[in-house]
């Protein structure tokens, strides 16, 4: 079993920088795919970013390419998610996922474990 901690949501304005980050406990992350997704209010959620730990490859939706970036702390088996030239529309609550790396190149679906989420607020 996996336990997921997401952290360093809040409030930012327009064009400002987070940095989530996603704690694990019960087990390490070497052998899983950890990502990040998102949902806003009305809508539904959606896939941000994933990152392959054992090989550190790493998948980034459109609508955060070049300004989202994800990576790992091996030592402290935490990812991390940061944001950059934050808009509102990337208002939403963040969820930290992770699921068994089957080195399959799905980097959006066949998550098993979640965490609470972490509230992310961009003012304009």
């Amino acid at each position: 079993q996996v336990q997921l901690v997401e952290s360093g949501g809040g409030l930012v304005q327009t064009g400002g920088s987070l940095r989530l980050s996603c704690a694990a406990s019960g087990r390490t992350f070497s052998s899983y795919v950890v990502g990040w997704f998102r949902q806003a209010p009305g809508k539904e959620r959606e896939f941000v970013a994933a990152i392959s730990w054992s090989i550190g490859s790493t998948y980034s939706a459109d609508s955060v390419k070049g300004r989202f970036t994800i990576s790992r702390d091996n030592a402290k088996n935490t990812a991390h998610l940061q944001m950059n030239s934050l808009k509102p529309e990337d208002t939403a609550v963040y969820y930290c996922a992770a699921k068994i790396d089957y080195y399959g190149g799905d980097w959006y679906g066949g998550y098993n474990y979640w965490g609470q989420g972490t509230q992310v607020t961009v003012s304009s």
